[in-house]
């Protein structure tokens, strides 16, 4: 995932005095598509303040291709049959950026967050995430850092981290993912973010020991709060649903039998 910008900021900005609470929903390995038809429904609830938090959903994906807004199918070095007789499914999104791979042993987090409220600019945001990426790899023993080629976190000239954000109404969604310990085969599939001749990494290939997920998450938590200034509430999601009564919603675009299926599959 990748967002180009053209300002940089190397600072995180954090702009609440006090902590705000924000919503965190940790869940195991799910379906890309159920993930994104979760954010959907997750960004009509803030937009409406049926949901009055902002809330970060951390988890993997099985096996995925994703192209973002500028497509990246050119970016495609093997054959759609190929994807299809690996089971790999290829899916445009709309997020920013062009076309990445996501996999178990990634951390993927996506920030349901009203930037408008919060009081981050879309620079400011993009770059706090890429600062909590760089101190989680750092609290793994990896020295990680920006790179003006490209949005996300880089070991040298290999890409540990990306980027891609989407904003709708002033909600962002979509978000970051971070290499912890996934197959990297499948990167060679593809010019990962539309950059040619690039490698990818993971916190685990930098590092001569095992390294622990759960550590990794627990970690990453850490800096969402340090640097975003807030603290964070652990729920999930068929609390969610009952807390915010969101069933009482009217603007997700699914029927409300696919809609419980969401949070009854998630849960």
């Amino acid at each position: 995932m990748t967002l180009n910008l053209a300002t940089r900021n190397s600072q995180p900005v954090t702009r609440n005095l006090q902590p705000e609470t924000w919503l965190c929903v940790e869940l195991p390995i799910i379906d890309y598509q159920k993930a994104r038809d979760l954010q959907s429904y997750l960004i009509s609830a803030r937009k409406d303040k049926i949901i009055d938090s902002d809330i970060i959903l951390i988890l993997e994906h099985p096996p995925v291709f994703t192209l973002g807004r500028r497509g990246g199918l050119e970016n495609l070095c093997v054959s759609e049959s190929f994807l299809e007789k690996s089971n790999i499914p290829l899916i445009h999104v709309e997020r920013g950026g062009d076309i990445t791979f996501h996999g178990p042993g990634q951390i993927v987090v996506y920030p349901i967050i009203n930037l408008e409220k919060a009081r981050l600019a879309v620079t400011d945001y993009v770059s706090n995430l890429e600062e909590v990426m760089i101190q989680t790899a750092k609290d793994s023993g990896v020295q990680a850092q920006r790179n003006g080629l490209n949005r996300g976190i880089w070991v040298g000239k290999k890409k540990l981290g990306s980027i891609g954000i989407a904003v709708r109404r002033g909600i962002s969604f979509h978000g970051m993912a971070l290499n912890v310990n996934l197959s990297l085969e499948p990167f060679n599939w593809i010019n990962p973010c539309g950059l040619q001749n690039i490698k990818m990494t993971s916190i685990q290939q930098e590092l001569p020991h095992h390294i622990s997920m759960p550590h990794v998450r627990q970690s990453l938590k850490k800096h969402f709060e340090s640097i975003f200034g807030i603290e964070l509430l652990a729920t999930d999601i068929k609390q969610l649903y009952r807390d915010f009564n969101l069933s009482s919603m009217l603007e997700f675009k699914s029927v409300k039998k696919r809609k419980n299926n969401i949070f009854n599959s998630l849960s």
